[in-house]
């Protein structure tokens, strides 16, 4: 077992790892960026090392200095949590160059489906269903046209590099091609180094639905079922839940079948997801695998009974899984609502600040992942989410029911929130009936505007 682990993050996943290790004996050093000296995951680890100023190009997006803070205090692993450098596969080979053991898949799973171009091409290989589209990126714009006049207008033009909802722009006809491309590609070059792009059909009305996985370093592949991430805002998930109200039995059973496929074509280890749309009629299409912990790993957390941040640390301890596909029952249902500090009436603008005033919801069923604390100042360089608010209850219904209440238990105070929000979204009856898609929230938002 390892003896010392470096999390190469911040916030509230950093924390998160932090309370896994210390179960499971392991000590912790915490990196941190000089905006974050006074941050939580900064208090509560053993060590803590400062390796830059604010902006996470200096900081927790620093190759060099990460590794460095590692070997300088010993630890023989480096958890990359998500965000930041969790899918850089330069980074993960640098780690293992260093004798560092890199929590997370090897750098050649992460290249492979880190273009996503490529891993479509590989999951057709697999006999994965992938969406119509191009056959790897994008030649030019006369290619673009070709394509989308092969598959049918709506198309989505995608950053291959892509992830987090950049790079992406909806067309609806040949005349928007090369503006949706430029825009599309000079995003991607800013967010990801690679202005390339590719093609998909545009799936009307799908549901977005991941299966996590889990894959050891000895073939052994599970999944732990599936998660409904379809209430989404540009591109970016804001509430999740599982099981998916759609599922069905044989469903699952053939998506998570597709999923595991998907994870032995790559010779994937540790813990990914695999994000699928699903359409109308309930045909599946693989969209792209996430090399990572997602932050919605929680919820399927809860209705399982496994711990996705300890299953990583044994896995990449050599560790074989210690469940078979057999083994995993989905008990009861499971909602997260990501709380950020931001001002839903103005655009979500973001809203940093300090908390003057803090009071967390409890009770049967409710767990929060944060690391905010009354006092704490929210910076302004870093991602808006302060805390996840996760429900489990029996039945759906009664999970609705236990997340409207905390919610309304929710303070926070001195900075604005999207609690709120998030309060009307679970109160919003076709949310509740399970009959939304991913376009409901933007429809939603854009009729509160008229």
């Amino acid at each position: 077992m390892f003896k010392k682990i470096l999390i190469a993050n911040r916030g509230e996943i950093a924390v998160r790892i932090i309370r896994a290790c210390r179960e499971m004996g392991i000590q912790t050093v915490t990196v941190c960026s000089t905006a974050d000296r006074h941050s939580l995951h900064a208090e509560i680890s053993d060590e803590t090392v400062c390796i830059g100023p604010p902006s996470a190009a200096d900081s927790y997006l620093n190759m060099d200095a990460v590794i460095e803070a590692a070997l300088k205090t010993g630890a023989q692993a480096v958890h990359p949590g998500f965000g930041f450098l969790s899918e850089n596969a330069d980074f993960a080979e640098k780690c293992r160059q260093n004798g560092i053991e890199f929590i997370g898949p090897s750098a050649a799973a992460i290249r492979a489906l880190g273009d996503k171009a490529a891993a479509k091409q590989s999951m057709k290989n697999a006999g994965v269903p992938v969406i119509p589209g191009s056959d790897g990126v994008l030649r030019d714009l006369y290619h673009a046209y070709e394509v989308a006049d092969e598959i049918g207008y709506p198309v989505m033009i995608k950053a291959s590099a892509g992830g987090g909802g950049k790079g992406i722009r909806r067309v609806d006809s040949k005349k928007d091609m090369e503006a949706a491309m430029t825009a599309a590609a000079t995003e991607a070059k800013s967010f990801f180094g690679d202005p390339s792009l590719y093609m998909e059909k545009l799936i009307l009305d799908p549901k977005h639905i991941e299966f996590q996985i889990m894959a050891d370093k000895f073939g052994n592949v599970v999944h732990l079922g599936e998660r409904d991430c379809s209430l989404q805002r540009r591109n970016q998930k804001v509430m999740e839940e599982t099981p998916s109200p759609i599922m069905t039995a044989p469903l699952r059973e053939r998506m998570g079948r597709a999923a595991v496929a998907a994870a032995i074509t790559c010779g994937y280890t540790n813990v990914g997801t695999i994000e699928f749309l699903v359409d109308r009629d309930k045909n599946f299409y693989f969209m792209e695998m996430n090399t990572r912990i997602q932050v919605e790993h929680p919820i399927t957390e809860e209705v399982t009974g496994i711990d996705l941040i300890k299953a990583q640390i044994d896995i990449a301890d050599g560790k074989k899984l210690g469940v078979s596909q057999s083994d995993i029952k989905i008990c009861g249902h499971s909602i997260e609502c990501r709380i950020n500090a931001e001002k839903p009436s103005d655009n979500f603008r973001p809203s940093p600040g300090t908390i003057s005033s803090l009071h967390f919801p409890g009770g049967p069923g409710v767990r929060i992942d944060s690391a905010i604390y009354q006092g704490y100042t929210i910076p302004p360089y870093y991602d808006s989410m302060i805390a996840k608010l996760i429900v489990h209850a029996p039945t759906r219904p009664e999970a609705i029911a236990r997340m409207k209440r905390a919610l309304a238990e929710f303070i926070v105070v001195g900075v604005d929130t999207n609690i709120d929000f998030q309060l009307s979204l679970i109160r919003d009856p076709v949310i509740c009936k399970g009959n939304y898609d991913n376009g409901y929230l933007a429809k939603k938002l854009e009729k509160k505007k008229k």
